[in-house]
């Protein structure tokens, strides 16, 4: 009975991370760019279960498998396309297909590295840069490739003038190229971490592929690829799965009281 308690809480546990999994989505539904989560679940091994000291004969023999309960397994990363929103403004980029945006990500402590999104707000700063709403900047395609955070891998336009983005990523301006937009991808995103809401972080041993197979669209914005109503469903299915593992636990406790304070009682 003791192990029924066990198994019920280990589900409970497991549909709570579920939840707060669902509700970090559901809660970035409307985050630029982001990619959602989900959560996965393994079961024990199972057990053989004993029967010690048999009155009709010696010894320990087998009277099958008992199920331990559920564990933890990992958070994984839905990294399909959201839908593309028409915004017309010149620094919005989306990415349809593989790839990412590589920006010079500063941390508090003035600390650059690089970090990849598929983010594509960006703005035209006084000095013609385009940035992220922090003021990162974005990588032209050689610096993103080589991870470089250096002033001259940064794309840069004439702020007083309109530009052009193609598919390729090539900014055009007064009908002459002056950059490329850095879009890179992976061969194993098993090397990418979520960096905050909508950024990620390429771990150690993992490289960007030479070439990306998404295009950029300008004046778009990709959105989340969080489908609400997918999302509640779910909820509704963990709440419910919840619930059992509390009706579980307190059918078990009601065993358990009467096997002390009736069974234990006669004489």
């Amino acid at each position: 009975m003791v192990k029924g308690l066990y198994t019920a809480y280990t589900g409970m546990v497991q549909e709570q991370r579920r939840l707060d999994v669902l509700a970090n989505n559901l809660a970035n539904s409307t985050t630029v760019g982001y990619k959602r989560e989900g959560a996965t679940s393994k079961s024990f091994r199972d057990e053989l279960a004993l029967r010690i000291k048999d009155s009709e004969r010696r010894g320990v023999r087998g009277i099958g498998d008992i199920q331990m309960g559920v564990k933890i397994g990992e958070t994984y990363t839905d990294y399909s396309d959201g839908a593309a929103k028409v915004t017309d403004e010149q620094a919005d980029l989306a990415i349809q297909g593989e790839g990412f945006f590589a920006i010079e990500f500063m941390d508090k402590n003035q600390n650059p590295s690089v970090k990849y999104t598929r983010n594509g707000e960006f703005n035209v700063d006084k000095d013609g840069y385009l940035v992220t709403a922090d003021g990162d900047h974005l990588l032209n395609q050689e610096a993103a490739m080589a991870g470089s955070t250096e002033e001259n891998g940064f794309v840069r336009v004439d702020p007083m003038l309109p530009f052009f983005v193609d598919e390729s990523g090539a900014v055009f301006q007064n009908e002459q190229q002056i950059g490329t937009i850095g879009l890179v991808d992976f061969e194993d995103y098993d090397y990418l971490t979520k960096y905050g809401e909508n950024l990620f972080d390429l771990e150690e041993g993992g490289e960007p592929a030479q070439a990306a197979g998404g295009k950029i669209v300008q004046g778009h914005l990709e959105t989340a690829n969080v489908n609400i109503a997918y999302e509640m469903v779910n909820m509704i299915q963990i709440q419910r799965a919840y619930e059992a593992g509390q009706k579980m636990i307190q059918t078990e406790d009601s065993t358990l009281e009467m096997a002390i304070g009736q069974v234990g009682s006669v004489s």
